[in-house]
């Protein structure tokens, strides 16, 4: 007997017993069906926190800053230093920083791996116009250096570009007179920020993009060239030492950069007495949360698999049980106890895969529905977020794991009836 007709023999004897199978389908069905859902759970809310990641910050790309000794409760305050005293800024909670210099940045750039750096600079524009229908105040986010944002409409950042560019949300366009998101592409802005004398100043921008809502708030977004502008604007009449100091610099490295070679420029930068802070150092933590729960999610339904499992036990041994005397007749028509033990294998492996196949396509058409719908109504706040999210890679796991489950529980019956004498057999009744 040949493979092939080993596992058409396979499928036609599993449906001898119909209700028998289908029970043991049904028990591995509910294991099927649950770990789609949350696997398809875990990749939907995952390419969501990656997308905001993405518009947050570039992969490529760490926040340093020069570290001050950190205080906690316990051990009080750090012993005040007057020489660097006028350069402390706020920074994470129990801790402080110091001002960069253009020489801290000089320092930073020389640092193995980092290609470039980027000065952070604190820029506070006033308001945003567009063709005198009213002026509204202008909030600020990240800024636009490698970032790649959720975008409703329009396109990323143009790279090396002198053009001031700025990325609107969606939550300005009707408010400032848009018909809609892609009327707001390619029109011109102005943008009024004061100097230190008090002086308004009005920069043109052109918006490329709009960008969907954000985890962290309705935030318009600049590129380099605008945020320079902006600050010059801004700087005019403050003292030159002023403009030269830095609150954190952006430090560039090579976007193929193993986890082992960017721990080791982090570790450069503490020797140089720096600190390097990465998007995934930032937003890891809630990453992992989000996978622990999903963890325990599938922890559950594997249960229920193993349960199934033992289901797929009972049918077999009852199958090899009420089939002796045809286990029999087929070593004595000279079939291997190896080709009988890949029969009864083939059953409980075919019995997998059919449970497993409706359960997944099940909970793919169900899931791909509640996802639609709560994208409408509950969700509808959060653009670009699909609570269920299913992909070949995830739903193939699914069928191994359900099919490797059945073939470990086959293998006890199906040795048994491999072990079985053609004699006895033959003989039993």
């Amino acid at each position: 007997m040949k493979a092939l007709d080993i596992l058409t023999t396979a499928i036609g004897n599993s449906f001898r017993s119909r209700l028998r199978t289908t029970l043991t389908v049904i028990a591995i069905f509910i294991g099927a069906f649950t770990l789609t859902i949350t696997n398809g759970l875990g990749a939907g809310i995952n390419d969501y926190i990656n997308t905001q990641v993405a518009s947050i910050g570039a992969p490529d790309v760490m926040t340093v800053t020069k570290p001050v000794k950190a205080t906690t409760a316990t051990d009080g305050p750090a012993k005040y230093d007057p020489a660097t005293a006028s350069r402390v800024t706020s920074g994470r909670p129990g801790a402080s920083t110091l001002e960069l210099t253009d020489t801290d940045i000089a320092v930073i750039g020389a640092i193995k791996g980092i290609t470039a750096v980027d000065k952070s600079v604190s820029v506070r524009p006033d308001y945003i116009e567009w063709q005198s229908a009213g002026k509204y105040v202008m909030s600020l986010g990240q800024f636009g250096s490698g970032i790649k944002i959720d975008l409703a409409a329009g396109k990323q950042f143009t790279a090396g570009t002198t053009a001031l560019e700025v990325i609107i949300p969606t939550t300005y366009v009707a408010t400032m007179g848009f018909a809609n998101n892609a009327a707001a592409v390619g029109q011109t802005v102005a943008i009024g920020i004061t100097d230190a004398l008090t002086t308004q100043t009005s920069i043109d921008a052109t918006i490329v993009g709009v960008q969907n809502t954000t985890l962290l708030g309705s935030n318009a977004t600049v590129n380099s060239a605008l945020k320079n502008a902006l600050y010059a604007a801004q700087s005019v009449g403050l003292p030159a030492s002023s403009t030269t100091q830095y609150a954190s610099v952006v430090a560039h490295f090579d976007g193929t950069a193993t986890k082992a070679q960017i721990a080791t420029i982090k570790k450069d930068l503490v020797t140089a007495s720096y600190e390097g802070t990465t998007v995934a150092d930032q937003i890891g933590t809630f990453q992992t949360v989000i996978d622990g729960i999903i963890l325990v999610l599938n922890a559950f339904a594997v249960i229920a698999l193993l349960a199934a499992g033992f289901g797929i036990i009972n049918t077999l041994l009852m199958s090899v049980q009420e089939r002796t005397r045809e286990i029999g007749l087929m070593k004595a028509m000279g079939m291997s106890a190896g080709r009988i033990f890949g029969l009864f294998s083939a059953e409980a492996v075919f019995i997998g895969f059919l449970g497993s196949a409706i359960g997944s396509g099940i909970a793919i058409a169900v899931g791909t529905i509640v996802s639609r719908v709560l994208a409408r109504t509950l969700l509808s706040n959060l653009p670009g977020l699909h609570i269920l999210s299913f992909t070949i890679a995830s739903v193939g796991t699914v069928f191994l794991l359900v099919m490797g489950i059945a073939f470990v529980a086959s293998v006890l019956p199906a040795s048994r009836a491999a072990r079985q004498s053609p004699i006895d057999s033959l003989r039993y009744e």
